[in-house]
């Protein structure tokens, strides 16, 4: 792929994963100072704030995710996205009125360099150049959903056998789901322009309406079970065990779903390093993000 091309892509989903939480943090503060009455949502829409953040949520970051598809594909951009979680814990200690812990510092530090390596790893997937509908690739893109949603049948269903580990198991079960809508995006972008074109073979046909369906039952499943680990444990470490499924998948889907060879050795310790990186800085991070979600 174009070097070019490959910057853009990663720009653009640090851009993303940047807007998507910073309008989080907009809508939190509007959130935060809106009293909880029968008229909360009606003041909600008339808080220019909190309306330019839902935008920036789920209409701008969405818009640069999407267009960071077509330039790297899907295996580096959930990583590059948690870039995003620097402003999050940012934005969350204005909010609460804090400073930032030595272990937050660590944190964002470790993030930034996650994100170094990350782009230096150049495992990019170029989905214009791949043919979607290929047979070998649409069994391996099956057999990827398939093993992601029974994992997280099976979370589901070892999480009413066990109070334990129930939220752990709740919060990875979300992750599967949302590696889903991770690496269905791809497919989506590669089939799109030809659907809405009019000019879609009927397998592309048949693919839109696959992505379509997957992208919105996995998100709205990931959104329960992450909600439902809130309810049993405690969010700042449900959030960042979310992340460990998130992170890893993507790479899983680069080598053994699109059967690609890493441009070099070190491309390999890059990304395996800087997954590491985000998930434990996750970790450290995830405090701020979740006393942003405990606000309602």
């Amino acid at each position: 792929m174009n070097g070019t091309f490959y910057l853009l892509g990663v720009f653009l989903a640090i851009l993303s994963g940047s807007i998507n939480n910073i309008g989080l943090v907009f809508q939190k503060k509007v959130v935060n100072e809106v009293a909880s009455d029968a008229k909360f949502f009606r003041s909600l829409v008339k808080k220019p704030l909190w309306v330019t953040g839902l935008l920036m949520e789920l209409l701008i970051g969405s818009v640069f995710f999407m267009i960071a598809q077509v330039y790297i594909g899907p295996a580096l951009i959930p990583g590059l996205m948690a870039f995003g979680l620097i402003f999050l814990a940012i934005g969350s200690v204005k909010i609460v009125g804090e400073t930032l812990k030595k272990e937050e510092i660590i944190g964002i530090i470790l993030m930034i360099l996650a994100i170094f390596l990350l782009g230096l790893s150049e495992l990019s997937i170029d989905i214009t150049g791949i043919n979607i509908l290929a047979l070998d690739l649409v069994v391996n893109m099956t057999i990827f959903t398939i093993v992601l949603f029974v994992g997280s049948i099976i979370c589901e269903i070892l999480q009413r056998k066990t109070e334990k580990f129930k939220g752990m198991l709740l919060a990875i079960s979300s992750g599967f789901q949302f590696s889903l809508t991770n690496f269905w995006i791809a497919p989506l972008m590669a089939v799109i322009a030809h659907v809405f074109g009019g000019n879609a073979t009927l397998g592309e046909l048949f693919l839109f309406i696959a992505c379509a369906v997957i992208l919105i039952t996995a998100s709205i499943i990931g959104i329960m079970k992450i909600q439902q680990s809130f309810q049993v444990g405690n969010a700042s470490r449900m959030i960042p065990i979310q992340q460990v499924p998130m992170q890893i998948t993507p790479v899983i889907a680069y080598f053994f779903v699109f059967m690609l060879m890493a441009p070099t050795i070190f491309s390999i310790i890059y990304v395996i390093g800087g997954v590491v990186l985000i998930v434990f800085s996750s970790f450290l991070l995830a405090k701020r993000q979740a006393q942003l979600e405990a606000i309602k």
